[in-house]
């Protein structure tokens, strides 16, 4: 008895070490459920191209962008489709649990099937820019593996038609922000289109051995 005593109280010592050692699962807040998750997924993964992931995306960045689509201090053209409307009644307290909730998730996935070519050339733009046209590295902001800090965001494993329609809309400056429209202002559809299919192909250490997404081109 005592034997079964000392095994059964070692091993629920080993039980709480193993739970208390397992990441903690976030709460998904009701209006994530209920309106969000109907294009960027409940956990952040989107349900088309045309929609960011947000999975992991920085928390300071997700509190900025609600706060313009609220506020309609954000005027692209899927902003104003979209984001006016779902974000016009929510308050601070409400986007801090939905940014709190997505950045807490796992990073999503890279994509896989993209031309080698445009990746490679991608890259380039994104380490050292392109000094002939103004433009500058990608990475002095966006860091060495695009995971973006407060409010820059993340950008390794984005949809690739995602980022390139916003660097189209910074060019435009249909999307104003004095940084990302001056930056890239003299980009080529095809410097856009190559650094976007780069980035689309990263994933962050943590997203390495999940299943990747197909190209959507």
């Amino acid at each position: 008895m005592k034997t079964l005593a000392i095994l059964t109280a070692a091993g629920a010592v080993l039980f709480a070490i193993s739970a208390s050692a397992q990441p903690s699962v976030p709460v998904e807040p009701a209006l994530v459920a209920n309106t969000c998750s109907q294009c960027h997924g409940d956990r952040g993964l989107s349900i088309a191209p045309l929609f960011p992931d947000l999975a992991a995306q920085d928390k300071d960045y997700l509190v900025a962008q609600l706060k313009n689509f609220r506020d309609h201090k954000r005027s692209d053209q899927h902003a104003q489709a979209y984001m006016w409307g779902m974000a016009g009644d929510l308050t601070d307290d409400t986007i801090d649990a939905i940014a709190t909730y997505f950045s807490s998730l796992p990073p999503p996935p890279r994509t896989s099937g993209l031309d080698p070519a445009e990746v490679a050339a991608g890259k380039a733009i994104f380490e050292n820019g392109v000094s002939a046209d103004n433009v500058p590295a990608c990475k002095a902001c966006h860091g060495d593996s695009a995971a973006g800090s407060a409010t820059i965001p993340r950008l390794a494993g984005q949809h690739r038609e995602y980022l390139a329609t916003q660097l189209l809309a910074f060019r435009s400056k249909q999307r104003y922000n004095d940084i990302m429209s001056a930056n890239v202002a003299q980009m080529t559809d095809e410097q856009i289109r190559d650094v976007s299919s780069y980035l689309a192909s990263l994933a962050s250490p943590s997203a390495a051995t999940e299943p990747s997404k197909a190209d959507g081109k």
